[in-house]
């Protein structure tokens, strides 16, 4: 389902749908913070900035247009492939024959990128999406300017960074600021449905509380670095490769699968990142590239100087892209991994893999090639089958009258949840929605008191890992 335009006020539907939860575990604080939003709803009082777009997902949040939103976006870069190719995706965008967009841009290049951005503010809120061991900076130095920001994640790449955005999420509390990162994963249909199921208790019953070898949650990613971005193949910048620019694996894609965590299994609870978690083991390792396929994925015939610690031989680099942490959350066993390969094999693409552990059944999404790649989502009992499937039909239309369509078959470890097509929007489109939260959350004013501290908690619990997993190394 393409999206073409968001209107800025969906509270209802948004806040009902994503923030709102029933039965099982009880959430410690529903209300929302006091509005503090100066902003009157006017159409284009919104203005967007772009800065320094080094990654894709910079371009991701303009594939579609939003209601009363300015269509003039400000651009602010370093001159080079990186700007280009972020100007050309949304040259794509305006020009596609099925529901373009109307997006005008107004670049500004040069190396004093930054201070011309901060000095001349021709909008109020900034985009981030490209090198990690700047974003923290610009995030900071954006706030303290009363710049809003929406940033791609990881927002944070090592403890000192972790340190400078607890800084800037001060900043944007005194000044009634909104900080805010791109969690897209909230809003795949499994994970939405998983989470749902999870606050049934005649379903789920109560979350286990699992033990290092056998957590009560575990989510696993596999990712790809070549790979089709709307279309085409990405060309990702040399930099991607240096975990000093990018950052560990442990410390990017783990981001959206410890805020799946502690959304999915302690929904809208506050979570105080110095008392609820214990990081109790972490690792990382890494993937070999060759020249070649280097070359293949950044277009560059050469290994930059800044990989020389990365060789090892004249042809090949190792990427520090996987990691592993086990720790608890609220007592909870949780873990987390996540691994990248060079090319996914045809037919196949990135995939997810992930269980909450109940005491009347797990919920397991899958991705294999059972599920033609597909994530789809299981209900397995774990307690006697036969009063189980008396309890699940009636129980599921909760689910129904929430997302009409969907159904169950029977499977012979259990039932698999049908979805139907309309609700399988696809990763790029979910950039939109995410987008769009963070525009209601501006015009409102208001945002669930758990979001600040819990994007603060998930910061620490990556940062954690990547210390722990350091010294293992």
């Amino acid at each position: 389902m393409r999206i073409t335009s968001l209107p800025v006020m969906v509270l209802v539907s948004a806040l009902v749908l994503f923030l709102t939860s029933c039965g099982g575990r009880k959430p410690t604080k529903e209300t929302d913070s006091e509005k503090t939003s100066t902003f009157t709803g006017m159409n284009g009082e919104v203005k967007i900035m772009t800065l320094d777009p080094g990654h894709f997902h910079a371009a991701l949040v303009q594939k579609t247009m939003y209601e009363g939103i300015d269509s003039v976006v400000y651009v602010y870069a370093p001159d080079g492939a990186e700007v280009k190719q972020h100007l050309d995706m949304i040259h794509s965008y305006n020009t596609r024959e099925e529901n373009p967009t109307h997006w005008k841009e107004k670049v500004y290049t040069g190396s004093d990128y930054l201070e011309r951005m901060l000095s001349e503010k021709p909008g109020n809120v900034v985009v981030l999406s490209g090198n990690n061991q700047k974003k923290t900076e610009y995030i900071l130095r954006s706030l303290e300017a009363g710049i809003n920001v929406l940033a791609d994640k990881p927002m944070a790449i090592d403890i000192n960074g972790f340190e400078m955005l607890k800084k800037a999420f001060t900043i944007a509390g005194e000044k009634n600021l909104v900080l805010y990162d791109i969690m897209t994963e909230r809003y795949e249909i499994t994970t939405i449905l998983q989470r749902e199921l999870s606050m049934l208790p005649e379903v789920f019953g109560k979350l286990e509380s699992g033990s290092f070898e056998h957590p009560a949650v575990t989510k696993e990613s596999v990712h790809h670095l070549y790979k089709y971005v709307s279309g085409n193949i990405l060309t990702r910048p040399a930099w991607f490769m240096d975990e000093s620019q990018q950052g560990d694996g442990i410390v990017d894609v783990t981001t959206h699968l410890v805020d799946l965590i502690q959304w999915e299994c302690f929904p809208d609870q506050i979570i105080d990142y110095t008392k609820d978690i214990r990081m109790i083991s972490a690792k990382r390792w890494p993937t070999g590239i060759s020249l070649r396929e280097f070359t293949a994925i950044t277009k560059s015939e050469s290994f930059p100087d800044y990989l020389n610690k990365n060789m090892i031989n004249d042809t090949m680099i190792a990427v520090h892209c996987n990691g592993e942490m086990n720790y608890r959350l609220f007592g909870v066993h949780a873990k987390v991994s996540v691994k990248w390969a060079y090319k996914a094999p045809e037919g196949t693409g990135d995939t997810h893999y992930s269980i909450m552990r109940g005491t009347k059944s797990n919920l397991i999404i899958r991705q294999g090639m059972e599920e033609n790649f597909i994530p789809t989502l299981y209900i397995e009992p774990v307690v006697d089958e036969t009063s189980y499937e008396k309890v699940l039909p009636d129980q599921f239309k909760l689910i129904q009258n929430k997302y009409p369509g969907v159904a169950l078959r029977k499977t012979d470890q259990g039932w698999m949840v049908m979805i139907p097509e309309q609700y399988r929007e696809g990763h790029e489109a979910h950039f939109a929605r995410v987008t769009q939260k963070f525009f209601t959350f501006l015009m409102s004013g208001t945002m669930p008191d758990w979001e600040v501290p819990n994007m603060i908690a998930k910061y620490y619990t990556t940062t954690q890992a990547l210390e722990l997993a350091k010294q293992n190394d």
